[in-house]
């Protein structure tokens, strides 16, 4: 719109004439990346006088606040440990590879469920540094299917680590919901001619050199055993010739040693 017409009104015939709109109160909202507490003398939406206030107001009212906090700046104002980080992951990927009472992690679900999960510590929190000190791992257990049993196997059914021929307990990364990843040396799978299951789900293997750098990606390890294993093998024995590359793999003792060592504690375990 565009104003073609118009004349100067002082605040005295301001005030007389729209006051059905005057307001005095106070007002708390999140402004400015914070919880803020105001008194504001508005005019309609016109702000004639505002002064900050010491307090934050009522509980009612600085929840409110931090809740369109958290919706605006995300649920990263939380303390988000790496525990508590691959926690949310593991439950996203049960609730797409299982489902049933395995709850919705997403930030929108978590956001919308709040005073189930959030609860008591964002009752008791007045600030945003108050919310950075939540622990959003402890928190979200409160999302278990506690009710049904179901909590006791997250472990089980999502289990923080896997562990391989070797003996090594290797831990599974569930970035991805879809399928976790298993990121292992290859010579700890020696003799493993099956994929692990997760849930019902072949994680995806990310085979690698005796350095820890990427050799290969597999989500059946029996066919790269049979197909894809030479070519990795020829490109990589002479590079780490202290290791062992066994012609049949789906055979050999899993290791995470030096053919010098393994032999070593060979002899002295017989």
């Amino acid at each position: 719109a565009r104003v073609r017409l118009a004349a100067p009104v002082d605040e005295a015939t301001a005030r007389w004439a729209a006051a059905p709109l005057h307001r005095d109160g106070e007002e708390i909202g999140w402004t400015g990346g914070d919880v803020v507490a105001r008194r504001v003398e508005r005019l309609g939406a016109v702000e004639l006088a505002v002064r900050p206030l010491t307090g934050t107001g009522g509980a009612g009212q600085v929840r409110a606040a931090l809740l369109t906090g958290l919706e605006r700046e995300g649920l990263g104002l939380l303390r988000w440990s790496r525990e508590a980080a691959e926690l949310r992951q593991r439950l996203a990927f049960l609730h797409r590879a299982v489902g049933g009472a395995w709850p919705d992690v997403s930030e929108q679900a978590l956001l919308s469920r709040a005073e189930e999960w959030l609860e008591p510590e964002l009752g008791r929190a007045r600030r945003r540094a108050d919310l950075g000190r939540v622990d959003a791992g402890g928190c979200l257990r409160r999302l278990l299917p506690w009710a049904g049993g179901e909590a006791g196997r997250l472990d089980e059914l999502a289990p923080e680590r896997l562990e391989v021929p070797s003996g090594s307990r290797v831990r599974l990364d569930y970035t991805d919901p879809e399928r976790p990843v298993l990121a292992v040396k290859l010579q700890e799978l020696f003799g493993l001619t099956g994929t692990p299951l997760v849930a019902g789900v072949p994680v995806l293997v990310h085979l690698l050199s005796p350095a820890g750098r990427p050799a290969a990606v597999t989500a059946d390890l029996a066919s790269f055993w049979a197909d894809g294993y030479r070519a990795v093998r020829a490109e990589l024995r002479g590079r780490y010739p202290k290791h062992p590359w066994p012609e049949n793999p789906a055979t050999a003792t899993p290791t995470r040693h030096t053919k010098a060592r393994a032999e070593r504690e060979g002899r002295g375990g017989g």
